[in-house]
């Protein structure tokens, strides 16, 4: 440590009256992490001692928080341990509204939870260093059995109330594992298949301890949309494990028990932008309103929702947020954010171009770049164009309802044929601009899987209609009464309607691969659905064809593989083989039973999540898993291609992101608590 460290830190144990500390930022900062300090780590940097300040208008925020308390003074809603942040270009000024479109409740919305969101630790902005958030520090033991996190003292709920290691307890222990609350616990909570042990220590220390190791654990948390903490103080009063009269409170409220209550404000679901109290029951909301319990659960993250509606909703800044900037202002800058559900494509552009959106990145399709590139002047605000990690990829339904279909899709035959049947290259030209890369899916990102073999990557992809032709006649799909198209074995009329939402398919694409499909005698025809009847149809087993964006980084694989094994994703993927995933999740009581292959995969991933990601062992098993995936082809890539990201050049302190993806959560690794608004000089990076 040098003198000056030395010093700095002897004058803070002796109570030594110190300066005000400099207001740090860029790149450059000097922490252990970038962009990040503890307290602690820069005042002794830096010889100082931090003083706060708060946003001048929070009261009246917190007015605005039904239920909320009236507000505690700033050194009392700060923990004693903040996440100080050393801004991208410069101190911001608080105050404005952020302006955001999502395409509507629970569609298209990541945008803007990415830009709220907090979770126990996060990716810095290389994408490769997981770096403290919500949790200070964190200690595996040396196999990767026992992780123990240590919270920051202080910290604080947006009602005020503290924010300990009991709820992250509580969280797992009584919401994620009793299943009168989620039905199932999702397989990246689980380990070895089975719940894990988690414990408060103390106020500020959780212990999970795994049945295996798990060296991914904690890292998936940096990536992912869930949370591992609730609000014990508020759930607990409805819990009968913790409160006898819960279901009577319950009753007294309008519901039916107390697990009706918790479910109210949690929705049985770790996806947090399901539509809030507010949306689902506004009597009901009123009712707890009146009972004296919050209208909106209490949230860690940086804004929380105060007004819903179908047409969108309004979210003010947290009183009692973590982090403050090197000047020791409470984030986050901005006051607001106002997001406006617009599912129409064109409705959209139309907002972007007129310069009424601050900041978009999802659903905003590469044949939209030239209109906003041409009008960005007129409209103040940036387009860049960045990588993604996801590419648009096609399967065919295993479990289809229709059982002719479904032994057709089930033969590989069939699906290695309607790959080589479709045209890469024109989709690269026609729909991006030939900016992207003509790829097979792998499951794993190329990028960031270094196992992942070129050789891979174009299997299955050449263009060449005359061998789909000939794996067509092999899969017994062939043309039985001379109309030119293709029937099924029986006899019966084959063809393929796509329905596809523009959110997780570029139009183009999907013409080029339908038309394409057709030119080899199977007649397929399209239909553009909103994102959420997709979705709702995939999910009841009623789609023949799915298409979405499909592709995850190693990191996010190395702790969480249901991408690899039945149904192949989650509600917002693609996922086919619905019956095999019932099957499984039924012991055999449900569904149909998949092939061999799939408990031989599920072996493969049980054992790759025990191993660290980047070491030999884990890259050769990865390497087995990536080629077992393109050998089945369950999933057909198509081309990892480039999409824009649109910001106001009001917009300060924004980072252009090194990928444009849902995978790293989008703007979660870049610090958009420091986002500020009216700066213009700012947005040009």
């Amino acid at each position: 440590m040098s003198k000056f460290l030395i010093a700095g830190a002897a004058a803070l144990m002796t109570g030594n009256v110190l300066a005000a500390c400099p207001s740090v930022v860029g790149h450059d900062a000097g922490g252990k992490y970038p962009h990040l300090f503890e307290k602690v780590e820069f005042e002794t940097q830096h010889g100082c001692q931090l003083d706060f300040s708060e946003n001048p208008q929070i009261k009246a925020l917190n007015s605005r928080i039904a239920g909320n308390p009236e507000l505690k003074p700033l050194a009392q809603r700060l923990p004693q341990e903040p996440l100080v942040i050393a801004p991208y270009q410069t101190i911001g000024q608080y105050g404005g509204v952020l302006n955001g479109i999502s395409k509507a409740t629970e569609s298209g919305t990541s945008d803007l939870l990415s830009v709220r969101h907090v979770n126990l630790v996060r990716y810095s902005d290389d994408l490769a260093t997981v770096v403290p958030n919500v949790a200070k520090a964190w200690q595996w033991n040396d196999d990767f059995t026992v992780l123990k996190v240590e919270l920051r003292k202080g910290h604080k709920w947006s009602d005020g109330a503290a924010f300990t290691a009991e709820d992250i307890a509580f969280w797992y222990n009584h919401m994620v594992i009793d299943s009168n609350i989620i039905e199932e616990p999702k397989s990246r909570f689980l380990s070895a298949g089975k719940p894990i042990k988690v414990e408060a220590l103390d106020a500020t220390t959780v212990q999970f301890t795994m049945n295996e190791p798990s060296p991914g654990f904690l890292d998936n948390f940096a990536l992912d949309y869930a949370q591992p903490f609730q609000p014990r103080h508020l759930l607990e009063q409805f819990h009968p494990e913790f409160s006898k009269d819960a279901d009577e409170k319950a009753r007294a409220l309008g519901f039916d028990n107390g697990y009706a209550v918790i479910n109210f404000y949690y929705g049985q679901s770790d996806w947090k932008d399901i539509p809030t109290p507010l949306l689902k029951d506004k009597a009901a909301s009123d009712r707890l309103l009146e009972g004296g319990f919050t209208a909106i659960a209490p949230t860690l993250e940086s804004h929380l929702v105060v007004e819903e509606s179908l047409e969108g909703r309004r979210l003010v800044a947290n009183p009692y947020f973590f982090q403050v900037d090197t000047a020791g202002n409470q984030l986050p800058y901005i006051n607001e954010i106002a997001e406006v559900f617009i599912g129409d494509e064109d409705i959209q552009t139309a907002k972007l171009i007129a310069g009424e959106v601050d900041y978009k990145a999802q659903a905003v399709n590469l044949p939209q770049a030239p209109v906003l590139l041409e009008n960005k002047d007129k409209g103040n605000y940036e387009i860049a164009l960045r990588p993604t990690i996801a590419q648009t990829s096609f399967a065919f339904n295993l479990t289809d309802k229709d059982e002719e279909k479904r032994a057709v899709f089930n033969d590989v035959n069939f699906r290695r044929a309607m790959s080589v049947a479709i045209n890469r290259d024109q989709i690269n030209e026609i729909a991006y601009f030939g900016l992207g890369k003509p790829m097979q899916y792998t499951a794993f990102d190329a990028d960031t899987s270094p196992f992942v073999t070129e050789e891979l990557q174009q299997s299955w992809t050449q263009f060449d209609q005359n061998k789909a032709r000939q794996l067509l006649d092999e899969a017994g799909v062939v043309d039985k009464n001379g109309d030119g198209l293709r029937d099924l074995p029986s006899g019966k009329k084959f063809e393929l309607n796509i329905q596809y939402a523009t959110q997780g398919t570029p139009t183009e694409v999907v013409e080029i691969v339908a038309n394409n499909w057709s030119e080899v005698g199977v007649k397929s025809t399209i239909k553009e659905v909103t994102s959420d009847e997709y979705r709702n149809s995939q999910t009841a087993n009623d789609l023949s064809v799915l298409s979405w964006v499909m592709g995850r980084p190693l990191a996010m694989i190395a702790g969480n593989t249901e991408t690899l094994v039945p149904p192949y994703g989650n509600f917002f993927d693609l996922r086919t083989g619905m019956l095999w995933a019932q099957h499984r999740e039924t012991n055999g009581a449900e569904g149909v039973a998949p092939p061999a292959s799939v408990e031989e995969m599920k072996q493969l991933t049980d054992r790759f999540v025990t191993l660290k990601a980047g070491s030999d062992e884990s890259n050769a098993l990865g390497l087995e898993i990536a080629k077992r995936v393109v050998d089945d082809l369950y999933i057909i890539g198509t081309v990892k291609a480039v999409t824009p990201v649109y910001r106001s050049r009001a917009l300060g302190n924004f980072e252009l992101p090194r990928t444009s993806s849902y995978e790293f959560y989008r703007m979660y690794p870049y610090l958009p608590s420091q986002w500020f608004l009216g700066n213009e000089d700012m947005a040009k990076n």
